[in-house]
């Protein structure tokens, strides 16, 4: 455990946490003193990462699970309930990249999937964690978005019209909430060395691309209860 403990007997749930930013973020939070709820469809990944946090003195709890399962996300919040009665940070990090194709090329199949991760996936999480975030006394929810959503970029078509309809859900359920204790961004990573951009730019050099452990500080500080943003778009390096 790290001398930071910021969110000491916090309770945080991340998605996608068995590889890349979801991973590096779980390892962040639980360092920072929370308490992680670590989901994944890997589940190698995630033995991994309970191997981490626990050497380092962390708490953290598997929940292998496919988050496009029809009551996996919903069965989970109720266990939360069930369990710690609360939930203080909600990070939606789980992503589909699907296929960069021509628009009128993409199959129905693809569309299915990077939507039902990048947007109706989110949107299940807000339905059923909303009540639980507002049980905590600063209920504090981050979305991974990317700056394709504001682009317009060829071969991008579902990937970009994912994100960009989670930017709409995140900012007009933030609304929703103004005046409340929860605070709710988007944030926006940047380039990041992770499996997910190799497949999108397979001639790059991995080595020209930060590492994921470069953005989880901006993650945990916009978990915090001091945090005030909110409905924000955050942008790392910005």
């Amino acid at each position: 455990m790290t001398e930071n403990n910021s969110l000491s007997g916090r309770v945080a749930l991340v998605t996608g946490a068995s590889r890349g930013l979801g991973y590096a973020t779980a390892k962040a939070l639980a360092a920072a003193g929370a308490h992680v709820i670590a989901t994944a469809r890997t589940r190698g990944g995630l033995e991994a990462l309970d191997d981490e946090i626990s050497a380092a003195g962390g708490s953290v709890t598997l929940v292998p699970m496919d988050l496009m399962a029809p009551d996996g996300i919903e069965k989970l919040a109720e266990a939360v309930a069930g369990r710690w009665g609360k939930l203080d940070i909600l990070v939606a990090n789980a992503g589909a990249l699907g296929k960069l194709m021509p628009a009128h090329q993409i199959p129905s199949k693809t569309w299915n999937e990077v939507l039902a991760v990048n947007l109706v996936a989110p949107a299940r999480l807000i339905r059923a964690f909303e009540p639980l975030l507002r049980k905590s006394d600063a209920g504090r929810a981050v979305f991974i978005t990317t700056s394709e959503g504001a682009k317009t970029r060829a071969y991008w078509a579902a990937y970009g019209a994912s994100k960009a309809g989670l930017e709409a859900l995140v900012k007009s359920w933030a609304a929703e909430l103004a005046g409340g204790t929860i605070r709710v961004n988007l944030l926006d990573p940047g380039r990041m060395r992770t499996a997910m951009r190799t497949r999108a730019v397979p001639g790059e050099d991995p080595q020209s691309v930060p590492l994921p452990e470069t953005v989880t500080p901006l993650v945990v500080e916009l978990a915090g209860p001091a945090e005030t943003r909110h409905g924000e778009v955050v942008r790392a390096g910005q």
